[in-house]
């Protein structure tokens, strides 16, 4: 059995980005995370010990995403991806959406932004 945690609209200043003002000063981005585990133990025990928790992931994720300044958001979101299933043993697979608001792209546009899933071997 496989359910899902998610956290969205995670909001994490970063300075990821190609362009020299994108890491040097850094812009919002926003992050949805996904985790496929298995619930049905906490679903009866009711305890946190059985269940993954989301303020850990939280800040799992924000530091990861916010560890290194990296060029490309596929490479960020693979950070967060790494350290959550490093951390959370529970955690069968996550997916990870990285929005980028402000990106600088000459065009008016809503939003854009990677979405990666990993998992366990």
């Amino acid at each position: 059995m496989t359910d899902t945690i998610f956290i969205r609209g995670l909001v994490i200043h970063a300075q990821h980005g190609v362009m020299a003002h994108e890491t040097e000063v850094g812009q919002r981005f926003v992050m949805d995370i996904e985790l496929s585990t298995d619930l049905s133990e906490s679903s009866r025990t009711d305890r946190l010990a059985d269940t993954v928790s989301y303020a850990g992931v939280v800040a799992t994720a924000s530091a990861a995403f916010k560890d290194a300044n990296y060029k490309l958001l596929e490479r960020a979101a693979g950070a967060v991806a790494d350290a959550v299933l490093a951390a959370y043993p529970r955690v069968r697979t996550i997916t990870i959406t990285v929005h980028k608001p402000h990106a600088p792209i000459p065009a008016i546009f809503d939003d854009v932004g990677i979405s990666l899933t990993r998992g366990r071997d």
